[in-house]
C-alpha cells in the first residue's frame, strides 16, 4: 500500500507505475473517493461541533427554549448516525482501491509487458557435457522407481507428486542444507504453518488479485498459503518495533499450496507446476530506508547463488521488467537453473524488495532513534523450492547409469553418499 499523501502528491508518476504494472485500476476513481471522504468528514465534524455546542445550550436556555434545543440534539445525533456510516462505507471504498496502487518501480528496472522481456544479467557455472543420451527428471524418476505419479493422481488429482527412496531422503537433504546454510549466515530458522486468515494474503499483497491462485478451507476464513513469506509477514502485524531491533532475518520452512489457475496444459509435467511443494523461504525486515535494503537484496541474492553454487547447478540471474515483477515490488531479479532435457533455463529463485509498501497493509512499524514512527522495508528470497529444483538437480547430476551424483557439500546430509542409485 502506498502512503495516500504520496499518492496525492505524486499521481502521474503512480498514474505510470499502474501502467508500466498492468494493474486494472483507474487512478481518477481513487482520488475522487479521496475527495468525497475528505468532504464526508469536514460535514462529519461540523455536525459534531454543532451538536456539542447545542448541548452546551440546554442547561442555560429557559423552560421555553429547552425542548426545541433538545430535540435539536436528538435530531443532529440521529443525522450523524447516517452520516457517520456513510462516511465509513467510503472510507472502506477508498481503502478497498488503495490495495489495488502498485508500488512505484526503482530507476533503472526494465519497462516490459511480461517475462518475454526480462534482461539476462549474468551466467553462472558450466551446463554439462554428456557423452551419453541424458535422460529427463521424469524418466530418471520412473527407471529407479523413485516416483509415482499415477497412482498419487487417484489419491490427490492432477498435478500431484509422489517421491520414493532415495529421492525422498534427497529432498530432505535439500531442506536441510538449505535451512543449515541460512542459519550459519544469520537468519532466525522459522517452521511455519502455509494455514492463514485471508488478511494474511492481503498483507503481503497477494490479495487483492490473487483469489484465483489459493486453496480455501470451507466455512472457515482460512486458505492455504504457497509461501511462508505470507505467515512470516503476517506475525508481525500492529507490531512497535525498535531501530535496535532491525533487521529481522528468518530462513521459514513450511508447505506451500497453488492452485496455478490458468496453466493447465502449460509445462505441468512430472515435478513441474505442482500444487503443492516444500519451500525454505528467506525473508527480512529491515529499517525503511531504500539503501539498505537494497543492500539486503543483494545479500539475499548471493544466498541464493551461494546455495546454487554448492549444489554445483549452471543457473543464470535475470532482473525482471515491470510488467512481470508483482503490484509490490520496487526490484526484483530471478535466478533461473538450466534443464539439460528442455535445452533452457527454468526459473527456480525470486528474490524482490517490497519497500515499505507491505509493512504499511500490515501496520508493522519502528522507533527511529529520534523516537519517531517509521514503517520498515520488507524482502523476500527463495532458499530451496522443492520439488521445483530436484529437476535441475537430477538432470545436471544424472550419470551413464541413471544414479545422480551428490555434490561435495550435499553429502554430510544424505550420510557422506557420493551418488544416489
Amino acid at each position: 500500500m502506498l502512503d495516500l499523501k504520496f499518492i496525492r502528491e505524486n499521481a502521474e508518476t503512480v498514474r505510470e507505475a499502474i501502467q508500466q504494472k498492468r494493474v486494472s485500476l483507474n487512478l481518477d476513481d481513487l482520488l475522487l473517493v479521496d475527495q468525497q471522504v475528505s468532504e464526508m468528514k469536514k460535514t462529519v465534524e461540523a455536525r459534531q461541533t454543532e451538536r456539542n455546542q447545542n448541548a452546551k445550550l440546554v442547561p442555560r436556555a429557559s423552560p421555553e427554549e429547552r425542548p426545541a434545543l433538545i430535540q435539536k440534539g436528538k435530531d443532529l445525533s440521529e443525522e450523524l448516525k447516517t452520516l457517520e456510516a456513510d462516511l465509513r462505507e467510503k472510507q472502506e471504498e477508498l481503502r478497498v482501491l488503495l490495495l489495488k496502487v502498485p508500488n512505484v518501480p526503482l530507476e533503472g528496472v526494465p519497462v516490459g509487458r511480461d517475462d518475454e522481456e526480462n534482461v539476462e544479467i549474468r551466467r553462472e557455472g558450466e551446463i554439462p557435457q554428456f557423452d551419453f543420451e541424458p535422460k529427463d527428471h521424469i524418466t530418471l524418476l520412473q527407471n529407479r522407481d523413485w516416483a509415482d505419479f499415477e497412482r498419487v493422481g487417484n489419491v490427490s488429482g492432477s498435478r500431484s507428486y509422489l517421491l520414493k527412496g532415495d529421492m525422498v531422503l534427497l529432498e530432505m537433504a535439500l531442506m536441510n542444507f538449505a535451512m543449515t546454510f541460512l542459519s550459519g549466515r544469520g537468519f532466525t530458522p522459522m517452521s511455519l504453518s502455509a494455514l492463514v486468515r485471508s488478511k494474511a494474503f492481503e498483507g503481503t499483497g497477494h490479495f487483492p488479485g490473487g483469489e484465483d491462485q489459493v486453496y480455501r478451507i470451507e466455512g472457515e476464513d482460512l486458505m492455504l498459503a504457497g509461501t511462508a513469506e505470507v505467515p512470516a509477514n503476517e506475525l508481525h502485524r500492529d507490531i512497535v518495533l525498535s531501530e535496535d531491533q532491525l533487521p529481522l532475518t528468518y530462513a521459514a520452512i513450511s508447505g506451500a499450496f497453488r492452485s496455478e489457475a490458468g496453466s493447465a496444459g502449460r509445462d505441468v509435467k512430472g515435478l513441474i507446476r505442482v500444487h503443492e511443494f516444500k519451500k525454505v523461504e528467506q525473508y527480512v525486515i529491515c529499517r525503511g530506508d531504500i539503501e539498505e535494503s537494497q543492500a539486503w537484496f543483494y545479500k539475499l541474492l548471493a544466498n541464493a547463488e551461494a546455495l546454487m553454487k554448492a549444489l554445483e547447478l549452471p543457473y543464470r540471474v535475470i532482473q525482471n521488467c515491470t510488467g512481470d515483477m508483482g503490484a509490490g515490488k520496487v526490484w526484483m531479479y530471478d535466478i533461473e537453473t538450466w534443464v539439460p532435457s528442455e535445452q533452457k533455463y527454468r526459473e527456480t529463485h525470486s528474490c524482490s524488495n517490497l519497500g515499505d509498501w507491505q509493512a504499511r497493509r500490515t501496520n508493522i512499524r519502528y522507533k527511529d532513534r529520534d523516537g519517531k514512527m517509521q514503517f520498515p522495508h520488507t524482502l523476500n528470497n527463495t532458499g530451496i523450492a522443492s520439488p521445483r529444483i530436484l529437476v535441475p538437480f537430477l538432470e545436471n547430476h544424472q550419470q551413464a547409469d541413471g544414479s545422480i551424483r551428490i555434490p561435495e557439500a550435499l553429502r554430510p546430509f544424505l550420510g557422506g553418499r557420493e551418488q544416489i542409485g
